[in-house]
């Protein structure tokens, strides 16, 4: 098992993922419980003796359809010390289809499929979750989506987390312009197990094409305001989202299950 900080450039920054290699399936109940005790955000098992290689991602408490931080770090253990097994593009199976990774000078490009999120009606309890009313909500295929105006005001905001998890959906994105980036953004998925997400690459899938049509550019920076913070650098190419980031491994070692 490897632990990496994604969508960082030095340790302790970014978004911390655990990164198991397998070379024989475990059960789905083995699995769970090493992510549990990992505690991180995310936890990826990658089954390197599978073509294309299949990855599968836990949180403490459930598994989820996709993960772009837990991606980006296994890329980076793959490139790194599996690079035969690498090559220059890798390939993952996964329960989100077919997704790819490259590498590019310094960073690692993600190749996802988009989720274009399409707009909801404002519920008064989504008012009541947030504090304030957005300018807009949205749903994409996972999680809600509130814009608003400014920076200070994704800065400053602080969700009952209670309410939070009584909605229908994975969780919640709040985002609004940069001051210094495109576009700003925190991630809020209490009912997984992670009141506040550091880096969430999955969401930049929603992002970057609300925030492509609204600006006006394929091209895009972003950056997540989580306490750890993230910096992430998004393109739209038709029904797929490239995101690139750079990751630092923090540990390598062995599970011992007895």
């Amino acid at each position: 098992m490897y632990q990496v900080d994604a969508f960082a450039d030095k340790l302790f920054s970014g978004n911390p993922a655990a990164v198991v290699i397998l070379e024989s399936p475990l059960k789905d109940s083995v699995m769970q419980s090493i992510a549990a005790e990992n505690n991180l955000s995310e936890t990826a098992f990658v089954s390197i003796n599978e073509s294309p290689i299949n990855i599968r991602w836990f949180t403490p408490s459930i598994e989820v359809d996709l993960c772009g931080h837990a991606t980006l770090a296994s890329a980076k253990i793959l490139f790194e010390h599996y690079p035969n097994l690498a090559g220059n593009e890798i390939k993952f199976d996964s329960k989100s289809g077919a997704l790819k990774v490259t590498s590019s000078e310094e960073k690692l490009c993600l190749n996802f499929p988009t989720d274009q999120p399409v707009e909801s009606t404002l519920d008064p309890i989504f008012i009541e979750i947030l504090g304030t009313r957005p300018l807009e909500l949205l749903r994409g295929k996972d999680d809600y989506l509130a814009v608003f105006k400014n920076q200070r005001q994704i800065e400053s905001m602080q969700p009952n987390f209670s309410l939070l998890k009584k909605i229908n959906s994975r969780g919640m994105v709040i985002t609004s312009p940069g001051d210094k980036v495109d576009f700003v953004s925190r991630c809020f998925y209490p009912e997984a197990g992670i009141e506040e997400d550091p880096v969430t690459g999955s969401a930049h899938t929603m992002l970057t094409p609300y925030w492509a049509n609204q600006l006006k550019k394929d091209e895009l920076e972003a950056h997540q305001l989580s306490k750890r913070g993230g910096k992430l650098f998004c393109k739209l190419a038709g029904d797929r989202v490239f995101i690139s980031g750079t990751s630092v491994i923090y540990f390598d070692g062995i599970i011992s299950i007895v």
